[in-house]
């Protein structure tokens, strides 16, 4: 039988709302939010587990829940007043998923060929250029996505949103840059950094064994840690007036160049 909840003071809309704004709580429940059809197909694909299922039937009419390959211990029937308090986007299709978490160990990442195609990301701070980075890894296909000391929860609204649920199609870990250091050594993957000091040119180099390009922030760069485990500096060459770019453009290039060295394979 399907509930339903029409105020948005109900006690379990008022947690799911914390969950929607709290990183705390949702490492604390181990729940999390998803937006919008896309978003929760690729969710279930990527193995997540749906919890319970809230719909606006003006917006998302119960006919419609056949489409998604679950079955989720609640679906839950709301208001347009509760499904505005929990909708993160002024324009989606009227169903929200709370789902269970995974853990985004480094001892969980399995890799398919004997020479990955890894990006790692440290500390990236803002959750649009998260997105960004997964929505091109996953375009890339890599092998996974590593975030050194991660500023936020990958499970941000902002971040599911921006990513388009490419957080949901990614290999993904996360870790302290000591913690992936070893583990790409123990793994014997080649790390090239992005960074300025003592660099090749990209298009110089050969990506065709195991390989990680790390990436840092736009404003600070990589920490001296990993300019010190660095196998070779690389550099994008610049042509116009400022030297760096976006760091989602700027691993799209070192990405797809690796893609390109490997026949797209």
């Amino acid at each position: 039988m399907i509930k339903q909840i029409t105020s948005s003071q109900n006690t379990y809309i008022k947690e799911l709302y914390l969950l929607k704004e709290k990183s705390r709580e949702r490492k604390k429940s181990g729940l999390f939010l998803i937006e919008g059809v896309r978003e929760i197909g690729l969710a279930i694909k990527g193995g997540y587990v749906i919890d319970t299922l809230l719909f606006y039937p003006a917006l998302f009419p119960e006919s419609l829940f056949n489409q998604f390959n679950a079955t989720p211990k609640n679906i839950i029937e709301i208001s347009k007043e509760v499904y505005q308090k929990l909708a993160h986007r002024a324009t989606t299709e009227g169903v929200i998923a709370i789902a269970k978490t995974k853990v985004c160990a480094l001892k969980h990442l399995n890799f398919k060929t004997k020479n990955p195609l890894i990006l790692v990301a440290e500390a990236p701070e803002k959750p649009g250029n998260i997105g960004a980075l997964l929505r091109t890894a996953d375009a890339a296909n890599v092998d996974a996505v590593i975030i050194a000391n991660p500023k936020t929860d990958l499970y941000n609204p902002n971040i599911i949103r921006s990513s388009v649920g490419c957080v949901f199609t990614n290999n993904i870990a996360t870790g302290t840059t000591s913690e992936i250091i070893q583990f790409l050594k123990e793994n014997n993957v080649s790390i090239y950094c992005a960074a300025l000091q003592a660099s090749q040119d990209y298009h110089t180099q050969d990506f065709t064994k195991a390989t990680a390009f790390v990436v840092g922030t736009e404003a600070s760069g990589l920490s001296d840690e990993w300019l010190a485990h660095s196998n070779q500096n690389i550099i994008i060459p610049m042509q116009g007036e400022i030297d760096s770019m976006n760091v989602s453009v700027a691993a799209g290039i070192l990405i797809f160049e690796a893609k390109r060295q490997r026949n797209f394979l």
